[in-house]
């Protein structure tokens, strides 16, 4: 404890000279040696924020020789095959970026690398905060900014993929504008807007462009900073442990252990995206040619995080619906509308609902400052690996022609065989991790009750041979003794047979049911026999020593 409290000539120096001038020495003190818990896993949303600041850089200079105009023009650049081609400004303007301006290529693809690797990044760390249980109070709204986050992302995503208006991005923008058309009441106002008229217009360029780099990164850098700004105040969750409660943080403080460590990361994250910038070419936009919108190319695919979309449309049947049996009277084509619609209200409106649908089922309105295993919580894995199977599957299919051609299947029953999948493989997804998780939960359980074989084979008196068990180490007994119970809601009926208030009515008794089956214990963890004593003894000396120390806010601090 003795670090702690002898304060660093490097902060005590720039201390006293802002609290000279601002009054400010505290405030940088107290923040400078704030502690943050320390896991792997806290640096995956790292990877998006530092991919959103290469992202600007990478920008801003790109934006320097882009010409957002459809106008035509005649091509006259270095690239030999395509001179005296008609083409858009744009499109002529990002092939001078690729072949005319120093660096203009390596810059591009560093762009494009970090753009995959932003949405890459935001999905990974939106799958440790869901499995963790890292979104429960008092980090809901964090939760929810982190959704908005990632649904602007796939928005920036679209736009900048649209803007070298190349034959792949002109016919990804003319799915975009097919589905925003179909869209009831509002499809040809959004198409219209979007295009400045009919399809493809003049002014689709420039507005997206717009989008791209004024309105969505705005908006981007309010809510990252908006996040930021809450993670720092309410800490990462800590992972279970020894001398880790609810109400400590064990970790490193954020100089110069958390700074040294996010400093060397991000050098790192911009080392892989110059690398990948440099030997992995992505978007060869001069192999594709100018966008017409009579040609498509051969087996084009948008980018991974459009995928699951596109593998919604060409999986659905072409079901549509003609307003009182005829055509001219209104036609909704759900075939367009139930792809663009619903795989994305299912995934993004369930996690922005999901914090606020767990707490009504198990009636948890506590603080939680310590992850959950995910094997801890088998619905909840379960459910999280069956949305990860609906948005693979589609993802998948996304790609059913390329996957046709080379394994040389019918297209037909590739479709026909996601059509079944897209139900059957969440619903499998379900029993399978379900069945795991409470095998995990018994092999904790048998640690825990004999110990870890060591490979030691003993013989008793009588003959029979037996492998030695050993204690598991002690950071793996608290590692594993952190599991709590999934809370549940009440649900006993009283003398009378009348059950509680909010379990009557047919929504209380299907609430009531929902948290029997997703609460409580599932396989309870066992003491080993005549160690009941130890272990509580153990636990007080945790619960003592977790209480030592104090911290910036209401939780005690552990270095």
């Amino acid at each position: 404890m003795s670090e702690l409290k002898t304060v660093p000539q490097a902060i005590t120096g720039p201390s006293n000279f802002l609290d000279e001038r601002l009054g400010g020495a505290n405030f940088l003190k107290r923040n400078l040696r704030k502690i943050f818990p320390d896991h792997w896993s806290f640096l995956l949303g790292e990877i998006a924020l530092y991919s959103f600041v290469i992202l600007l850089l990478t920008g801003t200079f790109l934006t320097f020789w882009y010409k957002p105009s459809m106008m035509e023009v005649a091509y006259d650049g270095s690239y030999a095959p395509l001179r005296g081609v008609m083409m858009s400004e744009a499109y002529a303007s990002s092939l001078e970026i690729s072949f005319d301006v120093r660096g203009g290529l390596l810059i591009r693809q560093m762009h494009h690398w970090a753009a995959l690797l932003f949405v890459a990044g935001m999905m990974v760390h939106a799958l440790r905060v869901f499995f963790t249980g890292a979104y429960r109070k008092p980090r809901e709204i964090n939760w929810i900014i982190g959704v908005l986050l990632l649904t602007l992302a796939l928005a920036e995503g679209l736009t900048g993929y649209s803007l070298p208006d190349d034959l792949l991005s002109g016919a990804g923008l003319r799915i975009t504008e097919g589905v925003a058309i179909s869209l009831p009441l509002v499809g040809t106002y959004i198409t219209f807007f979007l295009f400045g008229g009919e399809y493809p217009g003049h002014d689709v360029i420039s507005r997206f462009y717009s989008l791209h780099i004024l309105l969505i990164p705005g908006i981007l850098l309010a809510l990252i900073s908006a996040h930021m700004v809450l993670m720092w105040v309410q800490k990462h969750t800590q992972m279970p442990g020894k001398g880790r409660t609810n109400q400590n943080v064990v970790g490193a403080p954020f100089y110069p252990a958390f700074m040294a460590k996010a400093g060397a990361y991000f050098l790192f994250t911009l080392g892989v995206i110059a690398g990948l910038g440099t030997f992995a070419q992505i978007n060869p936009i001069w192999i594709f040619g100018p966008y017409t919108p009579a040609d498509v190319s051969a087996g084009s695919q948008p980018d991974f995080y459009m995928g699951f979309l596109e593998g919604a449309l060409r999986i659905m049947p072409p079901w549509e619906i003609n307003l009182f049996g005829t055509a001219h009277a209104g036609t909704l084509p759900l075939s367009v509308i139930i792809p663009a619609l619903v795989p994305m209200g299912i995934i993004m409106t369930g996690l922005a609902l999901y914090p606020f649908l767990e707490r009504w089922v198990t009636g948890d309105h506590r603080e939680h400052h310590v992850a959950d295993r995910p094997r801890n919580n088998p619905h909840r894995t379960s459910i999280g690996v069956s949305a990860m199977t609906f948005y693979g599957v589609l993802w998948l299919l996304g790609a059913n022609d390329e996957i046709s051609a080379f394994f040389h299947i019918s297209l037909n029953w590739t479709t026909y065989a996601g059509r079944v999948l897209i139900f059957l493989g969440p619903a499998l997804a379900y029993l399978i991790t379900y069945r795991m998780c409470l095998g995990l939960q018994r092999s904790d359980q048998a640690v825990i009750s004999h110990g870890v074989e060591s490979g030691v084979i003993k013989r008793l008196p009588h003959g029979e041979f037996i492998e030695v068990h050993t204690p598991p180490a002690e950071d793996i007994e608290a590692h594993m003794r952190g599991k709590q119970p999934v809370p549940m809601l009440p649900v006993a009926e009283d003398a009378a047979g009348i059950p509680p208030k909010g379990m009557r009515g047919p929504l209380g008794r299907l609430r009531a049911r929902m948290s029997k089956a997703y609460g409580g214990e599932k396989i309870p963890l066992e003491d080993p026999h005549g160690h009941e004593e130890h272990a509580a003894i153990g636990h007080g000396g945790e619960e003592e020593h977790a209480a030592v120390g104090s911290s910036d806010d209401d939780r005690s601090l552990t270095h």
